[in-house]
């Protein structure tokens, strides 16, 4: 053998030894079971919403971006925990991370329903300047006195109303049996204050109660109207705009005291890039979401004028105060201060 093809040969055997490395280095399989960090993550929407989107998209990254040692197992549509015990499976550590309605962190701090306020938002950069400003961190801080850390805050969408009967007026509202998230005082006073009558149920509850005539009203973003079906049983849908639901990711603290710092930074720096690009998704969404509604033809869709939303609006004035004799005085004067509203 020659020594130039010698050379050749070794360089080639080098170049493959060095190649092999670093494969077997990166391979996510070679991380042992006993290594790896799960996250049990549960939440009780679709796949196809823009959270369970947000969800999925987060687990990737987390897996990719530190080499498979944290797994994030993501259990969609209440196949884990139903809506009404997600907060209790957190606290006591059946699971790592949820996403729960700030209506349903509220069932335990009632100060969360701050975000049930009917017209309180009028635009998403509203909403935004609130969960992300003063706010919020009050609200954040709140939590961990319980041993609750909040990373993120997620968008659904600016609630509809769809019924099974006619609504077109405030007078329509009389009678009307309204589902509501349990625990949300805000979202029971709005409805009784037109004299609806409220029925708090589970969201994984719904479709039966309609089905069953339950109840003949929901409140609801267009994808979530969409990714369940709720047209299907409710052909009467008002545009409405008149809250909002959004979410907040939520993680048991003992677990996340317990994490190495380098794994904290990777999921705070991937939760904050996710989150701008779950808010992104939720508005498209919720746009196509409410074409593709109106394209089925099975709904009759009545969109509210300025004058009619502001007659709904001093209709429901009255939960205001009801949110500031739970102590909510000030927490109200600071968003009003961020959105620069004068009441």
């Amino acid at each position: 053998m020659s020594i130039n093809k010698f050379f050749r040969c070794l360089l080639a055997i080098i170049l493959l030894l060095v190649t092999g490395c670093h494969e077997r280095a990166t391979d996510l399989e070679q991380v042992s079971y006993e290594d790896r960090i799960v996250i049990k993550f549960s939440h009780v929407v679709a796949e196809s919403t823009p959270k369970g989107q947000a969800a999925n998209r987060f687990a990737a990254l987390v897996k990719e971006r530190t080499g498979g040692r944290v797994e994030v197992q993501v259990y969609p549509n209440s196949v884990l925990y139903k809506d009404g015990e997600e907060m209790e499976a957190l606290s006591k550590g059946q699971v790592q991370m949820i996403a729960p309605a700030t209506a349903k962190v509220a069932e335990r701090y009632p100060l969360w329903q701050i975000f049930d306020l009917p017209f309180l938002f009028f635009s998403e950069e509203e909403v935004h300047r609130v969960m992300d400003g003063e706010v919020g961190r009050q609200l954040f801080q709140m939590l961990e006195q319980h041993r609750v850390k909040a990373i993120a805050m997620w968008d659904n969408g600016f609630k509809q109303i769809t019924t099974t009967v006619p609504l077109r007026q405030l007078e329509d509202f009389k009678g009307i049996k309204f589902r509501v998230m349990p625990g949300s005082g805000v979202r029971e006073g709005q409805f009784r204050r037109l004299g609806a009558e409220t029925v708090p149920l589970g969201f994984n509850e719904v479709y039966k109660a309609l089905e069953e005539g339950m109840v003949q009203g929901t409140e609801n973003s267009a994808s979530n109207i969409y990714s369940k079906k709720f047209y299907e049983l409710q052909p009467y849908l008002t545009i409405s705009n008149h809250g909002y639901l959004g979410y907040v990711v939520l993680v048991n603290a003992s677990f996340w005291d317990s994490l190495p710092e380098d794994i904290k930074v990777i999921i705070e720096e991937t939760m904050e890039e996710v989150t701008h690009w779950q808010r992104e998704v939720a508005t498209k969404q919720n746009a196509a979401d409410l074409e593709a509604i109106l394209k089925t033809g099975k709904v009759e869709a009545w969109w509210l004028t300025p004058e009619e939303k502001e007659r709904w609006r001093q209709m429901m004035m009255p939960v205001y105060r009801d949110f500031e004799n739970l102590g909510g005085s000030r927490l109200l004067a600071s968003a009003r201060r961020e959105l620069e509203l004068e009441y």
